[in-house]
């Protein structure tokens, strides 16, 4: 009887306006912000992914024409791998975004419907806290992937140079960047340890050579020597796609009592100065032992004898050794001069 009597008066209150308006208006409410919401929260992502999009950096990349290799500015290949990391990023944004609305809606929602969510809420509040003590690294890290992806600072196949890492990107994720170096080893480094980034693939790079030449040498003549031998580094068959500019000597770097340093440099293609240094070298050597110039070797000079007591050499008249006979050099003691060569009179 109780159950009848209770529903008798429940159904007319549902039929009333005051019910609909209440409890149940308020939990569409809520419902149709949150999706308002979402929307737009989602649309803002993509409008700042369409953003990274179009800062994309244009690479340098190497390319085939008429058989022939050229390296040329490409900005399809960078855009398109830069399209990737965007998407992956706005779509744990949004992922991320949608799951804190609905959750508060539905937070809200529970509270409309007469339950007490105090103890929820305190309970998430610890759990917050907990979290955020125990993965604020991973936080961290994530926070400095989205924005290493956003800036476009490195991407798959640069050359770069992290700190502790250098060598070529093999992996950009959100959490971890994969460098692989030139001994082959494979660095996974937490994006948040990343404090600097230097990339050798965007743009262009340069191949900086120091030649030592001989001090008594007429420095114009073998300046200019240099330079022309340098000036065919343009049809070599290895590295001459490579080369982007013309070969320009500086000047003198460093000048010492037996040589003096001159620097040159040659603009290259991103990430081949090393191979354009090394084929730089070999042209120097050839154009020194053409001319019959040589590399001036340091002047040194090594004393060879029995240690005494404390770790220095014996002399002549110390006990114990035998004196030097008159006009004859003393077989403990030789001086030397460019590296081991005997000192010319």
């Amino acid at each position: 009887m109780d159950l009848l009597a209770n529903a008798s008066t429940t159904m007319p209150d549902v039929a009333s306006w005051e019910f609909w308006l209440g409890v149940p208006f308020r939990v569409l409410l809520i419902l149709v912000i949150a999706g308002v919401a979402s929307a737009a929260i989602r649309l803002i992502i993509r409008r700042i992914t369409r953003g990274i999009e179009r800062g994309t950096r244009s690479r340098v990349v190497r390319k085939l024409d008429a058989g022939k290799a050229q390296w040329v500015q490409d900005a399809g290949l960078a855009r398109e791998r830069q399209v990737q990391r965007a998407k992956t990023v706005g779509s744990v944004l949004a992922s991320v975004a949608t799951l804190a609305v609905w959750a508060i809606a539905l937070l809200m929602v529970i509270s409309e419907l007469g339950f007490n969510i105090a103890p929820v809420v305190a309970s998430a509040g610890i759990a917050g806290v907990a979290l955020s003590f125990g993965a604020q690294s991973l936080v961290k890290d994530y926070i400095a992937g989205i924005f290493m992806v956003a800036e476009d600072q490195l991407g798959i196949g640069d050359v770069v140079d992290l700190g502790e890492a250098s060598g070529s990107v093999e992996e950009v994720g959100l959490r971890v960047t994969q460098v692989r170096d030139v001994q082959g080893t494979l660095w996974h480094v937490r994006n948040g340890e990343i404090l600097r980034v230097g990339n050798s693939s965007q743009g262009w790079a340069r191949a900086v050579l120091d030649v030592p030449l001989p001090y008594d040498g007429d420095l114009d003549a073998m300046t200019a020597r240099l330079k022309d031998s340098l000036e065919d580094l343009k049809n070599d068959p290895e590295v001459g796609a490579s080369v982007m500019g013309s070969p320009e000597v500086l000047g003198v770097e460093s000048l010492t009592g037996e040589s003096v340093t001159v620097r040159v440099t040659v603009k290259t293609a991103p990430s081949q100065q090393w191979a354009v240094s090394r084929a730089m070298r070999v042209k120097v050597k050839k154009m020194l032992d053409r001319e019959g110039l040589s590399v001036p070797l340091l002047n040194q000079t090594v004393v060879r004898g029995s240690a005494g007591p404390y770790g220095q050499a014996a002399e002549a008249g110390a006990p114990g050794t035998a004196p030097a006979e008159p006009g004859s050099a003393d077989p403990r003691s030789a001086t030397t001069g460019s590296q081991g060569a005997p000192e010319r009179g």
